[in-house]
């Protein structure tokens, strides 16, 4: 993963534990998780904007409809 080794991965959540504490560091994981989940509903909102609701929508007129 990136290149670093367990020894590097080990630093780093250690140092992030002494910056934030112990405490501190489910709130944070908890906000990224809904920022995250936040974004992922806006990309898919943004989708289902793009379609149309109609599937007759982009069809014309010009056609004699038959009964």
């Amino acid at each position: 993963m990136f290149g670093l080794g367990p020894g590097e991965i080990l630093v780093i959540c250690l140092i992030i534990l002494l910056l934030f504490g112990g405490k501190k560091i489910p709130e944070l994981m908890k906000g990224l998780g809904k920022g995250m989940k936040s974004f992922k509903d806006g990309m898919n909102g943004a989708d289902e904007k793009q379609k149309p609701a109609d599937p007759d929508a982009g069809k014309t007129a010009d056609k004699p409809v038959k009964e």
